[in-house]
Order: C-alpha cells, then sequence, then structure tokens
C-alpha cells in the first residue's frame, strides 16, 4: 500500500473515531443520528455538482450501496435492541474486515500475500478483543442479538465491497461518494421518520451543532476510504480503517476518563501489530 493511501486511511480512522465520540456524548443518540445523516446527505447533494459526473456504469452499484447502507442502520439498531454493546459491536465490527478478504480472494481476485492476511486478522480480532473490554460473554449473547450482530458484520462488508466496486466503476471516487451520501442518507432519514414520526427530528440546538460536525467527519472520513478502494487492496482498506476502534479508545482513556484495562491494551498492541505488518 502507497505511504499517502497508508496514512490517508489513518487519518479518516482518526475522524470516524471522532464523530463516534461526539455520538457518545449525545444525549439521544437516535436524533443525534439523523441530524448527522441529514449533514451527510446536504454535503452530498451540493457537492456533487463540483465533480465531473460518474460513469453510468456505477449507478447500480449506487442503488445497491444505499440499500446496503439502510439496512446496516436498521440492523444495527435491532442488534443493540437485544444485546449489549460489547456483545454486538465486536462482531459487527471485527468480523467485517475478515469477510472483506476472504470476499475480496474469492470474488475480486486480490492476492494481498500472507503477511497482509496476517495483518488482517490482526486488526479484525484486535477490535474484536478491543471492543471485549474483558468482560463481555459470547456464550450468553441472546440467539437474536447474535443473528442481527452477524447480519450487520455481512451489511458492512457488503456495503465496502459495493462502494470499492462502484468507486472504480465510476472513474470519479468524489462524485460517486456524493451520490451515495445522498442517496443513502435520504433512504436513512426516511426509515428514522417511519420509525419516529416527527420525534425523529431534535429540537436541541447542541444535537444539530455536534450532529452536524460528526456528519461533516463522517462524510469525509468515508470519502478518504472509497478514494483509497480505488487505489489500494480493499481488504487492506477495510482493515485498516477499523484502527478506529483503537484511536477512539485512546480519545476514551485521553478525554473521557475512561479506563484503558489489561485486555485493552492488549487488543491495542494486536491492532497496531497488524498495522506495522500492513507496512512491510
Amino acid at each position: 500500500m502507497d505511504s499517502v493511501v497508508f496514512f490517508s486511511v489513518l487519518a479518516a480512522a482518526l475522524m470516524h473515531a471522532s464523530w463516534n465520540a461526539l455520538v457518545k456524548g449525545g444525549s439521544d443518540r437516535f436524533a443525534f443520528m439523523i441530524v448527522l445523516t441529514l449533514a451527510e446527505c446536504v454535503l452530498g447533494v451540493a457537492l456533487y455538482f463540483f465533480f465531473p459526473r460518474p460513469d453510468p456504469a456505477c449507478l447500480p452499484w449506487l442503488l445497491a450501496s444505499a440499500v446496503l447502507h439502510v439496512g446496516y442502520m436498521l440492523f444495527l439498531t435491532e442488534a443493540y435492541a437485544h444485546g449489549d454493546l460489547a456483545q454486538v459491536y465486536p462482531l459487527s465490527r471485527g468480523s467485517a474486515p475478515m469477510i472483506v478478504a476472504v470476499v475480496g480472494a474469492l470474488f475480486l481476485g486480490e492476492d494481498i500475500g500472507p503477511t497482509k492476511v496476517v495483518a488482517v486478522l490482526c486488526i479484525g480480532l484486535g477490535v474484536m478483543v478491543m471492543s471485549l473490554r474483558g468482560g463481555a460473554d459470547f456464550g450468553r449473547i441472546p440467539p437474536r442479538a447474535l443473528a442481527f450482530a452477524l447480519g450487520t458484520a455481512c451489511f458492512t462488508a457488503s456495503y465496502t465491497i459495493v462502494d470499492a466496486l462502484g468507486a472504480r466503476a465510476s472513474h470519479s471516487a468524489s462524485a460517486y461518494t456524493s451520490a451515495m451520501f445522498a442517496l443513502s442518507g435520504a433512504g436513512l432519514v426516511a426509515a428514522g421518520f417511519v420509525r419516529r414520526g416527527r420525534l425523529a427530528l431534535s429540537t436541541d440546538a447542541r444535537t444539530w451543532r455536534t450532529g452536524s460536525l460528526a456528519g461533516v467527519l463522517s462524510f469525509l472520513a468515508y470519502w478518504v476510504a472509497i478514494w483509497a478502494f480505488t487505489q489500494a487492496p480493499v481488504a487492506l482498506v477495510a482493515a485498516l480503517r477499523e484502527t478506529s476502534v483503537l484511536m477512539a479508545m485512546l480519545i476514551g482513556v485521553v478525554f473521557m476518563g475512561e479506563r484503558g484495562g489489561r485486555w485493552r491494551w492488549s487488543a491495542a498492541c494486536l491492532i497496531a501489530a497488524g498495522v506495522g505488518l500492513m507496512r512491510l
């Protein structure tokens, strides 16, 4: 992986961790996510016209991506409704890059080599251990939570593959990103109104400020990721993006007074080892 791509994806991971930290500080996370999604949608519509038009061949990928992003949010919501964060998150995030690596090898012809395979495994397993915080018991996950968590991982892996193929077919990663956020944002906001009606929109000014900032960070983070999909194997980009979990832990420890703990620091070392192997 080229150094520019490598460090750009790490910067995107930091932005991803930052907007997740903002979400954590919100009182009504569902309303916060609606504001975030609206900001992404507005940015997508506004910026689309500043870039070269994407190749029409990417339209099926764009539509598929919008559906997958909506499915991802719905499954994630259901997973959290039936299981704890410490149970759901490691399965939904940590397993996704490993699924992408398998799909990339089998169907995209990506040969990343044994060293990079080990790197992907280190990062994926590190994310899972990190999210455990030493306290979750996978043997006690409710069946519905397990099903929705694994479904969420499949949606994550699916939209990653679809967006990688769509960006490559579009010949304009920036235009593809803008169109994708406009379409998926509209779908997610519509789903929010179906679920909550008018209550989906917050009346709290702070939620609008921080939610809009989080939306900008989320937009930029995934924009960089989609561009990186056109420059490097999707499995490596997908795995490197998950270093956001390590950065989120560091933000929590340094700025939010959270405890690191033996398990989380061990997982941090495993993720760092994976990042190091990716540079070899």
